[in-house]
């Protein structure tokens, strides 16, 4: 976890607020032009403290793109999303609010991470018969986003004007381009694009991606999203969203007015982050 050193006691006090950087977010979701009822679940929690000893910005992002039909993808998108933020605000915001140090006993961010997803992942399995969700999350601190990933929802970063998705996807069109048996132009319309071989909630036990993404000291945006954006909106289309909007927010419109036009046969659901 990033440490700071202390301020000399002569550095003029209006200093302090510009050292200290808060995340500006823009979030959405939205049904799309083909589906009757939205299957996704976005959890934003954002916390920054201005003033005498503050900590790094501290930020998580939750987006789960439920399966299983109408009643039981909801449900296990709403429920793994409840329990995953419940778990990271024990065991991170609580220490954060107090601006409370890790030290070596703590396990490392990306541990935590996992057991959330692991947490979330019995509650489906247990509580929702037959349902099942994608589970993409982010927890930001300081110059770094930890990452945990389950499913074909993604993460992206934009920075440095291009656009590189940060996660893998876990379906079977993933899996047969990297064994070489389809191209990737190939992928976007097999007819079994939208399986996947690991969800949350469809056995119990499960494994779980993680990645630790140093953030640039500059400008970044960090994207999450379900496929119902990425498959249906280009790479090049969502850099050029990310670079040319003026705030996060009118990012996530664009992204959506592109989706929608593109056919919006999906739940289209993200969020975008930046410093």
């Amino acid at each position: 976890m990033p440490t700071k050193n202390a301020l000399p006691i002569t550095q003029p006090v209006a200093s302090l607020s510009v050292a200290r950087r808060t995340l500006r977010v823009g979030r959405v979701s939205d049904v799309g032009r083909v589906r009757d009822h939205n299957e996704d679940v976005l959890l934003t929690l954002e916390t920054s403290q201005l003033g005498h000893l503050s900590p790094e910005p501290l930020g998580f992002f939750a987006l789960a793109d439920g399966m299983g039909g109408h009643e039981a993808g909801e449900q296990a998108s709403a429920l793994a999303v409840r329990v995953v933020t419940h778990h990271l605000i024990n065991a991170i915001f609580k220490s954060y609010l107090f601006n409370e140090p890790r030290d070596a006993s703590q396990p490392p961010l990306s541990e935590v991470l996992v057991s959330a997803v692991m947490a979330a992942n019995m509650a489906v399995h247990d509580q929702v018969s037959g349902g099942g969700t994608t589970l993409t999350c982010a927890l930001i601190l300081g110059g770094r986003a930890y990452l945990a990933h389950v499913g074909d929802s993604r993460a992206y970063l934009w920075a440095d004007n291009r656009l590189r998705q940060i996660t893998k996807d876990h379906s079977l069109v993933d899996r047969l381009v990297e064994m070489g048996q389809i191209s990737s132009d190939d992928a976007l319309n097999h007819p079994q694009r939208n399986v996947l071989y690991r969800a949350v909630g469809q056995g119990e036990t499960l494994e779980v991606d993680t990645y630790v993404e140093p953030l640039p000291a500059g400008h970044y945006r960090l994207l999450l999203c379900c496929d119902g954006l990425w498959g249906m909106v280009s790479d090049e289309q969502m850099g050029k969203a990310l670079r040319s909007a003026a705030t996060p927010q009118e990012a996530c419109d664009q992204l959506v007015e592109l989706a929608n036009a593109a056919g919006g046969q999906d739940n289209i659901t993200a969020v975008v982050v930046e410093p």
